[in-house]
């Protein structure tokens, strides 16, 4: 496979299969695939008998969407009691949302919009996208919704607890290209953090951190040599790993896969405080929050270190102090360089932001 040279400019792809049935009220439609297992299809002859049994606990529910013709196959065509059963083939529907999600009350605000970008200033405790109970309290559902952009996608995503600039494509005909440019790596993004300041005090053993519960060391050393000082820069490298179910990222012994730059830009004597400078070089689960964390320097108000917290109901007097504060890009259509800055603050620290 090859890839276009670097600064080279693309043309936008033809966009991705997409579903037979549109985006509604921000939300897209599930896809479903049908098994290709022959015991499941001498069970079910018709698509329909094995949607039943799978969902039985939704059967009167899924009953209604066939009688509106909102369950179509991949082919684009109403479901139908006889529809037959098509190993490995599509079925389209819409799930319905929680019948109650807490309002977030914060709105994303609009950075720049073009005919393929929107950038937005994400705030805390908003979710990039629906996952789990968060499905309309949602960055993507709210803009989608707001701005009448159906098709809207977001090129990367930010944590729900982390503010600051979240990119997102307006089209599926360049979706692949900025998504392609965040996943190569082409993309710097620089971080904000407010943390405890680096003092002496006990070391981390290397490439892991104390079970949750226990008291992280004080003193933003590590015995790799990682030494945080003010203005000198730090780069953590490790490994990350996060497990299917398990609330947490963790640093697990192993060659390196999350790399991070550290910097300590301005100090608060007086509250044991320090901003930080933070530059992602890898895009892991959690990574920013779990390197601070190792170098006994959590973020604060970090609800996962150093110890796991209940943060249900969210306490929007103490949000993250995390903020994705700018990101530039080489264009991958026009190849010009684009630089997009938050405007939020972090609420813990009063100082203008360095540079």
């Amino acid at each position: 496979m090859t890839h276009p040279a670097p600064g080279a400019r693309r043309t936008p792809g033809p966009a991705k299969h997409r579903p037979p049935l549109p985006v509604r009220d921000g939300l897209n439609p599930t896809r479903l695939v049908l098994p290709h297992d022959p015991e499941v299809v001498v069970r079910f002859p018709f698509a329909l008998d094995y949607l039943l049994d799978r969902f039985r606990g939704d059967a009167d529910r899924l009953l209604e969407k066939l009688a509106l013709g909102e369950i179509v196959t991949g082919h684009g065509e109403p479901l139908t009691p006889t529809t037959p059963y098509e190993p490995r083939g599509f079925l389209y529907l819409y799930r319905d949302p929680p019948a109650h999600e807490d309002r977030i009350p914060f709105e994303p605000e609009v950075l720049h919009r073009d005919e393929n970008l929107l950038v937005v200033d994400k705030p805390h405790f908003l979710a990039t996208m629906p996952r789990g109970r968060w499905v309309r309290e949602t960055a993507l559902v709210r803009l989608r919704v707001a701005l009448d952009l159906p098709e809207l996608s977001p090129a990367h995503r930010l944590d729900r607890g982390t503010a600051g600039v979240l990119v997102f494509t307006v089209r599926p005909e360049v979706r692949g290209a900025y998504q392609e440019a965040f996943a190569r790596r082409k993309v710097r993004k620089v971080y904000e953090a407010v943390a405890p300041l680096p003092s002496s005090g006990a070391v981390l053993p290397s490439g892991s951190l104390p079970p949750s519960g226990d008291t992280l060391p004080s003193g933003g050393t590590r015995p790799d040599g990682a030494r945080v000082a003010l203005g000198e820069p730090v780069t953590l490298r490790s490994r990350i790993v996060k497990r299917r179910g398990v609330t947490r990222a963790e640093e697990v012994p192993g060659e390196p896969n999350a790399e991070s730059l550290i910097i300590l830009t301005a100090t608060d004597e007086a509250r044991g405080l320090g901003l930080y400078r933070l530059e992602p070089h890898t895009g892991k689960t959690h990574q920013l929050r779990l390197h601070m964390a190792s170098l006994g320097l959590p973020i604060l108000h970090d609800p996962f270190w150093p110890d796991l917290r209940d943060t249900d109901p969210d306490d929007f007097d103490r949000p993250l102090q995390l903020l994705s504060r700018s990101l530039e890009l080489t264009d991958p259509l026009s190849g010009r360089t684009r630089r997009f800055e938050s405007r939020r603050t972090l609420s813990e620290w009063t100082h203008r932001s360095p540079g």
